[in-house]
């Protein structure tokens, strides 16, 4: 249960998101190692997943539980992480909404008739997510019971804003001019939109853990491209409000990219964990969120292409600087498609191995 020590990383990973147990393991000196996961560690670079890929579009791999689950699992029999995370995407909510959305090889993201227009805004609904998104949640279930205990399984969804971003600008970018650019000319609007995306997330991430994950995880991709003022009123206030509604449900991570700036906002959320990217260092993180919060990250997914000694002995100082109490080990961000699987489980090795330099 939560409140049972055991030297064994599913049940860390737990406690790691509970102040109270997270206490007794202080005291009790219990906890040997810190619990891993990597972003994104269900495809791109592991050859098995390529070979799905190959023959299955994307979407059918997203929107079918057998695939969803044997995903999902390759990266804890090949590399051995302490936590699954579910195989998906942050955009099947937009679909839900009833916007077209396309996954274009060698391109990504694409959505034919994105919101460029106060007019089209009525056109997006707030569904009901069992009809719109169940094959999400049949595939929770179908993946816990693969996994059958052997790790905790993460759910997740996107941050309001970074869906809106996709939603505006009809692809991928590095800068989103164009969502920021609505969202300052059309303030009522903007609006209107992170509302629907907010609703139908809360009643997405209740139904993921109603179906058995166990945590889930606010990805918030793009917030980093806003001003604090502009984070605060176009992203944080919604990512608040879900949190709000889930973290009694599960504990809910919060991970936005390049939003170092408003870590002491986000653990005010009652957010269970915050995710680092590797632009904070960890004493920064630690003194920007409080201290108080469990922190997870924040190693530079190209550092994995270094030797692995290099990776080994990175691994030791992350541990040493971010300390080993509160603390998950992960990238700053979704590893690369170019990363040696042998380098992966080098990192996670490394941090089962971990002994204080």
């Amino acid at each position: 249960s939560l409140f049972t020590i055991h030297n064994t990383n599913t049940t860390i990973i737990y406690i790691l998101f509970n102040m109270n147990a997270l206490n007794e393991v202080i005291i009790n000196k219990n906890t040997k190692i810190n619990p891993i996961w990597i972003m994104r560690q269900a495809g791109r670079y592991l050859p098995d997943y390529i070979k799905l890929k190959n023959k299955y579009d994307f979407f059918t791999r997203c929107k079918t539980p057998e695939l969803v689950s044997e995903i999902t699992l390759l990266p804890i029999d090949q590399i051995g992480t302490d936590a699954a995370i579910i195989f998906s995407d942050i955009l099947v909510v937009l679909q839900a909404m009833n916007i077209e959305v396309e996954m274009k090889p060698n391109f990504g993201p694409f959505i034919p008739n994105p919101i460029d227009s106060k007019e089209k805004v009525k056109n997006i609904i707030t569904p009901n997510v069992t009809d719109k998104l169940g094959y999400v949640f049949e595939a929770i279930k179908v993946t816990k019971r693969d996994l059958n205990d052997r790790v905790p399984l993460i759910g997740f969804a996107g941050s309001p804003w970074t869906l809106f971003c996709y939603l505006v600008q009809g692809s991928g970018s590095k800068t989103f001019d164009k969502p920021k650019g609505f969202a300052f000319a059309n303030p009522k609007e903007t609006e209107i939109i992170l509302e629907k995306i907010t609703l139908t997330t809360i009643e997405y991430l209740k139904g993921q853990v109603d179906a058995g994950a166990d945590v889930v995880q606010i990805f918030d991709s793009w917030g980093g491209l806003l001003s604090p003022s502009d984070y605060s009123e176009f992203s944080l206030k919604y990512i608040n409000r879900i949190v709000s509604e889930i973290k009694n449900y599960a504990p809910v991570i919060i991970f936005g990219k390049g939003c170092w700036f408003a870590l002491n906002e986000m653990a005010k959320t009652g957010a269970s964990g915050l995710g680092i990217d590797w632009s904070c260092s960890a004493r920064n993180a630690r003194y920007l969120s409080g201290g108080n919060v469990t922190l997870q990250g924040n190693y530079d997914p190209a550092k994995l292409l270094s030797p692995i000694s290099k990776i080994k002995s990175d691994v030791g100082q992350m541990i040493n600087d971010f300390g080993k109490e509160s603390y998950i080990v992960n990238l700053g961000h979704g590893i690369l498609p170019n990363i040696p699987v042998s380098h992966a489980k080098a990192f996670v090795d490394a941090v089962k191995d971990y002994k204080s330099l």
